[in-house]
């Protein structure tokens, strides 16, 4: 399975892009977002990638982040959302957009994206709040270790353990881990634990 591409930007469309990897030109198609980040042709890029397999189609989905692979894989595991669809939801929300979204069970959010109607977003939300309270966009830095492929807390890091605290005092886990990530974003990825749940409550709290 070809999970990452490495090369060229060689061309790009609406939704898809050509990466020239040592002379081989690889079709992937993305979202709108993912092709932004991209950059211009000729640009060297690297691409995470997931490959679709069905009854008479092979087609490569490529993505500038393995979180936002990990939410493709997520949202697709959704009866009713194919790859399209998926697409769709990332090309109008970020990965952290979706995050929130789906742990504060907000479908006129994910409604906001082209063919997701009110009820599709409603399933959405509703079968991923809970995978989504694991999910926190929360940056790698020395003090939070780099993060696994749906953007998760690594075991052990501090912001794991921050998390982890938040929760035993009663806060859900996407509230903990958005409170969490906030607290980084104002301490800096070197902060103490004790800092980091002092602030991390006063987020939740506010």
């Amino acid at each position: 399975m070809i999970a990452k591409l490495t090369g060229l930007l060689d061309d790009f469309g609406p939704d898809w892009a050509i990466i020239d990897v040592n002379g081989v030109g690889y079709l992937v198609h993305c979202s709108a977002k993912t092709l932004t980040q991209l950059g211009i042709r000729g640009d060297r890029v690297v691409v995470h990638t997931e490959l679709q397999v069905s009854e008479n189609d092979q087609r490569l989905i490529g993505f500038a982040s393995a979180g936002e692979r990990g939410w493709f894989r997520l949202l697709t595991a959704v009866q009713g959302v194919g790859s399209k669809v998926a697409l769709a939801i990332l090309s109008a929300l970020s990965a952290e957009e979706i995050q929130r979204a789906c742990a504060g069970g907000d479908a006129a959010m994910v409604a906001r994206a082209q063919g997701v109607g009110p009820k599709l977003a409603s399933r959405i939300v509703n079968e991923l709040k809970d995978k989504a309270g694991g999910v926190a966009p929360i940056a790698a830095g020395p003090g939070t270790p780099p993060i696994d492929g749906l953007g998760a807390a690594p075991a052990g890091s501090v912001s794991a353990d921050a998390i982890s605290a938040l929760q035993n005092l009663g806060f859900k886990p996407g509230a903990a881990s958005m409170a969490v990530a906030a607290a980084i974003t104002e301490l800096g990825d070197d902060a103490g634990l004790n800092e980091l749940v002092r602030v991390a409550l006063r987020r939740a709290a506010g």
